[in-house]
């Protein structure tokens, strides 16, 4: 099993930047690609970006630009730079790994509990 732990969220005004991690613990052997979610109030979690075992990365058009996915794996954990936060950034962010070595926007087979952004404008 995985435990993914998130860290980092917060209230931010509208131009501002904050660092998410999410620390892996377990059975990290098996993590393939991770990956940052994130779901607002009354809509649907939305894939924003993702990073595959080899480095290759995804982000979701909305945030293109402005956040950037890494990956420590010496340190188990993975991070997101967000910059110019907007208040539609504004959403629980959650960490998710999966034992596939490729990016998908579904099939996360283990997740974290989430952290909170707040943008205000």
């Amino acid at each position: 099993q995985v435990q993914l732990v998130e860290s980092g969220g917060g209230l931010v005004q509208a131009g501002g930047s904050l660092r998410l991690s999410c620390a892996a613990s377990g059975s990290i052997f098996s993590i393939g690609a991770m990956a940052w979610y994130r779901q607002a109030p009354g809509k649907e979690r939305e894939l924003v970006a993702g990073i595959s075992s080899g480095g290759s990365t995804y982000y979701a058009d909305s945030v293109k630009g402005r956040f950037t996915i890494s990956r420590d794996n010496a340190k188990n954990t993975l991070y997101v730079q967000m910059n110019s936060l907007k208040p539609e950034d504004t959403a629980m962010y959650y960490c998710a790994a999966r034992r596939g070595a490729i990016v998908t926007m579904r099939g996360y087979d283990y997740w974290g509990q989430g952290t909170q952004v707040t943008v205000s404008s």
